[in-house]
């Protein structure tokens, strides 16, 4: 059994350096938590495949809850997508699959999200028109498509017209993506960007391998930290020997003092 896709949740973007110094867009993707919650042989079904379950669902129909049950799972998942694989040999039915067994950091993959809408839009932001001319007239003409239709033939306009309309939240799929790092809790960094907004559903598939692969930058330490509170010892070690010594200077000048009030009283006494 070898899958090359796993489900994932796009949770963050942001950026990183190369070892060589290039910096990268980078998105984190979240791909623990894939259990195999249905097994198709190519015998039954006709083809060969599994049907992959991520997150979970507290509020799930009573048919899916049931379908998890049958699988062996105590939560129900959230989505569910079927990953057609060559063969079926050794998958178990609730296992979570490895990650370790699907990706490394330099493979190349395609990820496939549903992209953001983003309702009614014109010409100019749904189909990148140009527009009309600021000249002739045409103040109020800037960003209107123009003609759209023909003349006495065919005298209609033809299926599929680029107009205005509804735009986003269509299946759109990235190609030749690199996988630049995988960490410890299950997260794919990946080079660029990909579709979906925050917290969204995301296929992401293994195509190859990038044999230029460079990894990502991490800056190690090997100096040795002073601690703080180890000078703080140091200088009170210091003060208290300080304090040791004027006292011991004061002690020895007690006597000298105490010498010089006995010799004034005998001058007192022999003025008398």
């Amino acid at each position: 059994m070898q899958i090359n896709s796993l489900l994932g949740k796009k949770t963050r973007q942001s950026q990183g350096f190369l070892q060589d110094g290039t910096r990268i867009p980078l998105s984190a993707v979240l791909v623990s938590g894939n259990f195999i919650t249905q097994i198709k042989s190519k015998d039954k079904e006709g083809y060969n495949s599994l049907q992959l379950g991520i997150e979970s669902n507290k509020k799930a129909r009573k048919s899916i809850t049931e379908h998890a049950k049958k699988a062996g799972l105590e939560n129900t998942p959230r989505f569910f997508r079927e990953i057609r694989v060559d063969d079926v040999e050794g998958a178990n039915l609730g296992s979570e699959v490895n990650i370790a067994e699907v990706f490394t950091p330099g493979d190349m993959v395609d990820v496939t999200g549903v992209s953001k809408g983003k309702g009614f839009a014109g010409g100019v932001k749904r189909h990148g028109f140009h527009g009309g001319p600021r000249t002739h007239g045409q103040s109020d003409r800037e960003r209107a498509p123009g003609s759209i239709g023909q003349t006495t033939t065919p005298g209609r306009v033809y299926r599929g017209k680029r107009m205005a309309g509804r735009m986003g939240q269509d299946t759109v799929t990235i190609k030749n993506l690199e996988i630049i790092e995988i960490t410890n809790d299950g997260v794919l960094l990946i080079k660029g960007l990909v579709p979906g907004s925050l917290n969204s559903l995301v296929v992401v598939k293994k195509i190859g391998t990038n044999k230029k692969f460079v990894p990502l930058y991490k800056e190690v330490t090997d100096e040795p930290v002073i601690e703080e509170p180890v000078q703080a010892e140091a200088k009170t070690e210091l003060q208290v020997e300080e304090v040791s010594a004027e006292s011991a200077a004061e002690d020895a000048q007690v006597p000298v003092i105490e010498d010089k009030k006995e010799a004034k009283e005998e001058v007192k006494d022999a003025d008398k």
